[in-house]
């Protein structure tokens, strides 16, 4: 049976609202003092930092897209709504992973896994921001933006977590494609069509992924064999993992040399990105060559800033280099 227009808007509209029930009885149970742990939960649930990171890029997006004339609050509805929809697909994947959490040193806190919140708690929770975010990319963006938008929750939220990360230690590889989509989203999201620039920055989240959470998982090795989840360094041993890092480290140096080459950067962005492609390069090697827990999350950490740094410059190359 094919459901049609109205039938889809009636099933949105029912879920949202029976969502928002649940989030207000909820609530209304609390007394003052537990609310800001509820929403101090419902901030870790939805990976807050990480949703911030993901809406910088697609805001980078945004503003490498041509300008069509669209006002500055409109541009920031189509962020909001990127981002609710990211962390949405964030809580679904606490609540579908939260036995595994529970078993993982750095995980077992989690709210869900700890039982703070109940799984359908959460996923009220992730209807209500998600639905939200849906209709502002709907209403403020346009209709390509919050479908794609949509995709890549269920590919995160659906076919990563459920199934590529419990099967194969390519999970992140293949999956990863679901976490690099904002800066395409940004930019449709202001032009309403699809272009190739775009997905040159999608490329460099894109291979910036495996060696950013293959060091995470070279750190925490026994967490992933305890949770019985094929990362790379459990099931092909750390050495070779590190070799796979070194390689991804040198053609991310490659991929994120492109926006330079075909003129949608300036010289501004070339140099900070080979600064930062050489330092992370750096720090892959010395992980190769004699590295541990503690260089392994050296890398880790300083990756975020690598990724966060090259979209800053991209923007201040874009508008405020003459």
């Amino acid at each position: 049976t094919i459901v049609n227009g109205s039938s889809f808007m009636f099933l949105l509209k029912s879920t949202y609202l029976g969502a928002v029930m649940t989030q207000l009885i909820a609530i209304t149970k609390l007394a003052p003092s537990q609310i800001s742990g509820l929403i101090n939960d419902y901030l870790a649930i939805s990976k807050f930092k990480v949703v911030a990171m993901l809406v910088l890029t697609a805001w980078v997006g945004l503003a490498l897209a041509p300008d069509v004339g669209r006002g500055i609050g409109v541009q920031f509805i189509s962020l909001l709504g990127i981002g609710l929809l990211s962390a949405a697909a964030a809580v679904i994947n606490h609540v579908v992973d939260s036995e595994i959490d529970s078993k993982m040193a750095r995980t077992r806190h989690r709210p869900v896994a700890k039982g703070r919140l109940s799984k359908l708690h959460a996923l009220s929770f992730a209807a209500v921001i998600g639905v939200s975010g849906f209709l502002m990319l709907m209403i403020w963006a346009n209709t390509l933006t919050a479908i794609l938008t949509l995709f890549a929750l269920v590919g995160y939220a659906f076919i990563y977590t459920s199934f590529l990360k419990r099967a194969t230690p390519q999970n992140i590889v293949i999956g990863g494609l679901a976490g690099a989509m904002p800066p395409l989203l940004g930019w449709v999201s202001e032009t309403g069509q699809m272009a190739a620039a775009p997905w040159l920055l999608v490329m460099i989240i894109f291979t910036w992924t495996p060696p950013h959470f293959w060091a995470l998982a070279i750190a925490r090795k026994s967490d992933y064999e305890r949770a019985k989840i094929p990362m790379l360094p459990v099931t092909h041993g750390i050495d070779f993992c590190k070799t796979c890092v070194v390689a991804y480290s040198v053609l991310l140096t490659l991929v994120c040399v492109l926006p330079y080459l075909i003129g949608m950067s300036g010289i501004i962005y070339l140099i900070a990105a080979t600064l930062l492609n050489s330092m992370f390069t750096y720090k892959a090697v010395k992980l190769k060559l004699a590295g541990n827990d503690d260089t392994a999350m050296d890398l880790f950490r300083f990756s975020i800033i690598h990724l966060m740094l090259l979209f800053v410059a991209l923007f201040i190359d874009k508008w405020f280099v003459i």
